[in-house]
């Protein structure tokens, strides 16, 4: 019996010992792969609302909450660009009223994110894979800051959804880690609850 053991179970033993530590060990390097990867288009996304928000807000005077208002933003939106003719240190020019500005409207999607890969929809739901599509979030407000009103917005893309299909636990352990610490537990820009200059907490 012991040699039975020792000819075939042991060997067996041994290798399923060995299948288990490699898996120990590369579950979280594949995990973190993995969540880089998925980060970065996320990051791009909200980098792009950014953008559109900021631009927006120089239109209407506030941000949007709504996602299909910034995807309709950059389809059908225009900006305005001022153009001055003249120099205003031409003192002459001036006082002969040389001196004039025009103001020109140009199509929001001729000017921004022109980038071939750029798909408006895509602001919304995020394709990471065939099989996860991962929901932004977005919220706008005017808050009072110092007796001023301050328009806000944040957009947010959470772990929970970016990360689906990854290793639970360590998807569990992450957003613990991010709770506990007081941050938010995926991929944030800008905030409403105070301004922050539209930062994303990756920056």
């Amino acid at each position: 019996m012991k040699k039975v053991f020792a000819y075939l179970i042991l060997p067996i033993l041994v290798i399923v010992l060995g299948y288990l530590v490699y898996n120990s060990v590369q579950e979280p390097v594949a995990f973190e792969k993995n969540r880089k990867a998925r980060e970065a288009v996320a990051i791009q996304c909200l980098e792009d609302i950014r953008t559109l928000q900021e631009v927006f807000k120089t239109e209407h005077g506030r941000f949007t909450a709504s996602i299909d208002s910034l995807i309709d933003f950059y389809n059908n939106g225009q900006i305005t660009i001022v153009r001055q003719i003249g120099s205003m240190d031409d003192s002459l020019a001036v006082a002969q009223n040389r001196v004039r500005r025009d103001s020109v409207k140009i199509n929001v999607k001729d000017t921004l994110l022109k980038r071939s890969n750029f798909v408006a929809s895509n602001l919304k739901v995020i394709p990471i894979t065939e099989e996860v599509k991962v929901p932004v979030e977005m919220k706008a407000v005017i808050k009072q800051v110092s007796g001023v009103n301050v328009p806000l917005f944040e957009a947010t893309v959470s772990y929970e959804n970016l990360l689906a299909g990854l290793d639970h636990q360590l998807l569990v352990n992450l957003y613990h880690e991010r709770v506990d610490t007081g941050r938010y537990p995926g991929l944030k820009v800008g905030s409403i609850d105070a301004p922050n200059n539209n930062a994303g907490n990756w920056e």
